[in-house]
């Protein structure tokens, strides 16, 4: 779990700058919309992607006609293009293993933009199925310490299901199958903890240890450039930092 909880402490200790870029409502408008589109309809009662990417947009204040607007063009409503869905792949800096989640209405422009984006960071755009072969899909249920124990996080997580529990500093991550997510997020609930964010992720089965800094910086600089990109939904490496490295 190491590089997965490191990039995840790195993203949050950067999280308030980047909130700072206005994209954040763009972001999640495109999840809702896929979300909507191949998840099962627009209704999240039974659309449970569609739930988990509602209650984000909810918990970022992301006012409810824009949550609507984009529930209907995923659906085809209100003549916007229609987006779909498209993964990336590639390898980065110090030979690390990256995939782009995208979401867009023009794939040719997308794949352009990607594939250039990693090839001027030294990397290389290669064929799908080439990287993602070295992650899984996972449960990532993000809960703020406040005052409780980690022992108590763990007591918790077991009990409600889940795989493993990591410290990331102000908040607690834990890791439940794809398939599980829900009942172990609706258990945890139950037992009062207050849930900040709910999500399938993508886990590094193989990762790269970075220790010199130089290349650490060169790999989040290209996370940095791929996230800022207005079609990009979700970037995941293996890159696993060395505690110092920064």
């Amino acid at each position: 779990m190491s590089g997965h909880s490191k990039w995840s402490t790195i993203k949050r200790q950067k999280g308030a700058t980047d909130a700072k870029r206005g994209q954040v409502f763009t972001k999640l408008g495109m999840a809702i919309a896929i979300a909507a589109r191949e998840g099962g309809g627009g209704d999240p009662a039974s659309n449970f992607k569609l739930r988990l990417v509602m209650e984000q947009a909810r918990a970022a204040n992301m006012p409810k006609e824009n949550i609507q607007r984009a529930v209907d063009r995923g659906l085809g409503k209100g003549g916007a293009g229609q987006l779909e869905s498209v993964v990336y792949e590639g390898y980065g800096p110090g030979k690390v293993a990256f995939i782009v989640e995208a979401a867009t209405d023009n794939k040719n422009r997308t794949t352009g933009e990607v594939k250039s984006t990693i090839e001027k960071s030294g990397g290389s755009f290669v064929s799908p199925g080439t990287v993602s072969w070295m992650f899984v899909d996972e449960g990532v249920i993000v809960i703020p310490k406040e005052e409780r124990a980690m022992d108590e996080f763990l007591d918790l997580a077991i009990e409600a299901g889940a795989e493993d529990v990591a410290d990331i500093g102000e908040v607690v991550e834990i890791y439940t199958k794809p398939t599980t997510l829900e009942s172990v997020k609706r258990v945890l609930e139950e037992k009062g903890l207050v849930i900040q964010s709910a999500e399938i992720s993508k886990k590094p089965t193989t990762t790269v240890e970075i220790t010199d800094e130089a290349i650490a910086r060169r790999i989040v600089d290209l996370m940095d450039k791929l996230e800022e990109m207005g079609d990009v939904v979700r970037v995941h490496s293996n890159a696993d930092f060395e505690d110092n490295v920064f």
